[in-house]
Formats: C-alpha cells, structure tokens, sequence
C-alpha cells in the first residue's frame, strides 16, 4: 500500500505530538512541602530599633532591622523537617520586602502583600525567590507604602496563592 508524502507527514507529526505528550505527562511535579513547613514569625518595633543578633540571627546573613518610627518590622523562618529552607523579611525602613530561598530542593515558596491604608485594601503582588542553584535565593522588593499602614504577608506553597502556609502583619513606620 502507497501513502503519500502528506499522509506521511501526518503521521510523522502525529507520533511525535504523542511521544511529547507521554514526555509531559510523566513529568514529576514541582515537589510540594508536605506537611508544610514550619514557619516562626519574630516581630520587631522599629521605634526601639536598630535591631539585630538574638531571636534575628539565622545562618545565612543575619536580619538587621533598622530605626523607623512607628513601624513594625516583621521575620518569618521557614523551617521543614529540621531544615532551614526560606525567610521572609518586611522592612519599614524604606518599605523592603526580603524573600530569601535557602535550600536548592526543587521547590520555593510564594509570598502575598498587601496593605491597608484609608479604608481600602492594596494588594501589591505575589513574589518569590528566582529558584537557581545558588546557596540562597534571594528577591528584594521595594514599595511605596503609606506610614502606619498595616501590612499583610502571606506565605502559601503553591503558585496562584494555592496552599497557605503561614502570615504575619507588620507596619509601615514613617519616611526613613
């Protein structure tokens, strides 16, 4: 039996879309943390401030939280199965978001933020460290956020804020 070369071509481009798609559908999934991690949340009133060493020292670089009027400032520590895998830092002093990813495991965290100021919530985004082979993973996000305002942060597992892990609120103090 003859086939002609668009027939040909037909099954070519067939098998190959089939051979992909077995490829795809085998794929393991992002590995997930289950149970979730631990997480411990330190606070710190930045009028007191600066602050560091005790309950802020960590083995990567150690959190500094500097002198911000009004503010408080925020650690999250992620822990999983006696691993150290992540921190989450909200600094007042000029309104720094710190997300660090310490453990190359082939999974990261999401970190939601929003705040409240004048009776209406601003939600500013979902953020997480970029996932490379480095030692630590790190993302810094700056914002605008007004004085006082509370400030929410929410850490979830999954991308699309699937998943809640922990959250924490800390404040935005006055203009550094």
């Amino acid at each position: 039996m003859r086939t002609s070369i668009g027939e040909r071509f037909t099954g070519l481009v067939t098998g190959a879309l089939l051979t992909a798609g077995a490829l795809f559908a085998t794929a393991a999934p992002a590995q997930a943390y289950d149970p979730d991690p631990g997480v411990f949340a330190y606070y710190r009133d930045t009028d007191t401030c600066p602050c560091s060493g005790g309950s802020l020292t960590d083995p990567f670089d150690d959190t500094y939280f500097a002198h911000d009027a009004g503010g408080t400032a925020v650690k999250m520590e992620l822990n999983d199965a006696g691993w150290f895998i992540g921190k989450v830092e909200f600094h007042p002093s000029g309104e720094k978001l710190w997300i660090y990813d310490t453990r190359n495991d082939g999974d990261t965290f999401y970190v939601a933020v929003g705040y409240s100021s004048g009776g209406s919530y601003h939600d500013l985004g979902t953020f997480s460290a970029p996932g490379t082979s480095e030692t630590v993973d790190l993302t810094v996000k700056d914002f605008a956020i007004p004085d006082g305002a509370y400030v929410d942060i929410t850490v979830y597992d999954g991308a699309g804020r699937a998943d809640y892990i922990a959250a924490a609120r800390g404040t935005g103090g006055a203009v550094a």
